[in-house]
């Protein structure tokens, strides 16, 4: 059976107190909404119809062109919510999947086992239910002295009694399509103002129909957005599992409770993770580094072999068998060749170092392309911005910078060529020279087989 899904993505979520809309609050790495759209997308195999608010550009932005947006212009409910797909969903499919952008830790399996039991149900419509303490705000689950199904009672309308109920609905459904358009237009309106979801299992059973369940395995899944304390039980959560799947496909983490690896990072077997390690983004690492501690990387490249200690890397590319660190700094735009080595306190930005290139420590190299074997002394510096426009600097292979070198870009430093200690370069220095001085001024050729 084809099975299309519906994401409920319209609430104000008054209770987070923030600015930001509640389903693009950051997750893992991800905002909110998009982990229920890839867990529907990869449930289903079809694109997710996303119900959102009226002038949601920013969410249209987060999740991309590729899912079905329909909007709800008044927040009136879970009910009210679906019910504003019928004009692009039905008659499209037999079976329906809905669920809730605060639900993100909902995962993929989980979402293709309820559509598993519905098939196999007679009756309209399967339910997902947990036993949770505390409920966290869930509607609780009646069934009669037989076990049956009878409803679902929101927490703000259940009695004593029924809040001491321990089966909780976590809000995701898979229905018989035909009969959930036939059916939400009949859903009476609560006393606060708004058709609810829930209100169909009542339709279902009053018409002695079958209603089928699928509880949960993990109770984590299960944690629903609503507050900023839930944010931050669900990013412990997340972080649970990701980190849980690196470690099954070879990563070694020294202390999984303080490595924070969001959900877009790929890392390769072989590789250790110290604590306080943060990687973000699109970050990829290769095979058998060591990463930490106390090292932040986002969107990232990072080769076999590569070690980097107590340091930032943001949008560099690293071959392998580089090191960096303690306490280096590589930009956006940086790209480091096979052996390099970074020390303490060097920052590295728009630059290209060749193969072997030594930066030792307390340097600064800015829209430079290094050649192979060069070696930066402490406290080399490019003046690469004259307060409008950047300039590069290029340094050949095998040339050797003096402690303390300023190089005022645009300027050229020829193959094995040399600066003193405290130069200060103003003009190209030829290939095979030395250049020392303020301003810097060819001394003498070097023979280059020296």
């Amino acid at each position: 059976m084809r099975c299309e899904a519906i994401v409920l993505a319209a609430g104000l979520g008054t209770r987070m107190n923030s600015a930001m809309p509640k389903v693009l609050q950051p997750l893992g790495g991800w905002p909110l909404l998009r982990w229920s759209v890839e867990a529907c997308r990869q449930a289903t195999g079809e694109e997710p119809h996303v119900v959102i608010p009226p002038e949601a550009d920013e969410i249209r932005q987060a999740v991309g062109n590729e899912v079905h947006f329909v909007v709800q212009a008044e927040p009136l409910g879970t009910g009210h919510a679906a019910l504003q797909a019928a004009g692009a969903l039905n008659g499209k499919s037999e079976l329906l999947l809905v669920t809730s952008a605060d639900m993100p830790l909902l995962t993929s399996d989980t979402l293709r086992g309820l559509i598993e039991v519905q098939q196999a149900n007679v009756g309209p419509v399967t339910l997902l239910t947990t036993e949770s303490d505390p409920p966290r705000g869930f509607g609780r689950v009646e069934r009669d002295p037989r076990g049956k199904i009878v409803g679902i009672i929101e927490e703000a309308q259940a009695s004593p009694v029924q809040l001491g109920l321990k089966e909780l609905n976590v809000g995701a459904y898979c229905f018989r399509a035909a009969w959930l358009w036939e059916q939400l237009p009949k859903v009476q309106k609560s006393a606060k103002g708004e058709y609810y979801l829930t209100d169909l299992v009542g339709l279902a059973t009053a018409s002695g129909q079958p209603v089928a369940v699928l509880k949960l395995a993990d109770p984590n899944e299960a944690i629903g957005i609503n507050t900023l304390e839930h944010l931050a039980e669900a990013e412990a959560a997340i972080r649970r599992r990701i980190n849980r799947e690196l470690m099954a496909k070879g990563v070694r983490f020294l202390d999984p409770e303080t490595t924070y690896v969001e959900a877009g990072v790929r890392v390769a077997s072989d590789t250790v993770l110290l604590p306080n390690t943060h990687l973000q983004g699109e970050t990829v690492i290769g095979s058998g580094c060591q990463i930490g501690p106390n090292s932040i990387l986002r969107n990232a490249q990072v080769g076999d072999r590569c070690r980097i200690e107590a340091s930032v890397v943001e949008g560099a590319v690293l071959e392998q068998d580089v090191e960096v660190g303690p306490f280096a700094r590589l930009r956006t735009g940086a790209r480091l060749g096979a052996g390099v080595h970074v020390g303490n306190f060097g920052e590295i930005k728009s630059s290209t170092l060749g193969p072997g290139v030594k930066v030792g420590h307390f340097s600064y190299l800015g829209d430079a392309t290094i050649g192979k074997g060069v070696n930066i002394g402490a406290g080399t510096i490019t003046c690469n911005f004259d307060g409008k426009q950047k300039h590069a600097t290029t340094i050949g292979e095998g040339a050797f910078i003096g402690s303390d070198t300023m190089l005022v870009a645009p300027v050229n430093v020829g193959p094995g060529a040399r600066t003193g200690a405290g130069a200060v370069v103003t003009k190209d220095v030829p290939a095979n020279t030395l250049a020392a001085g303020v301003p810097a001024r060819v001394i003498r050729k070097l023979n280059p087989h020296d």
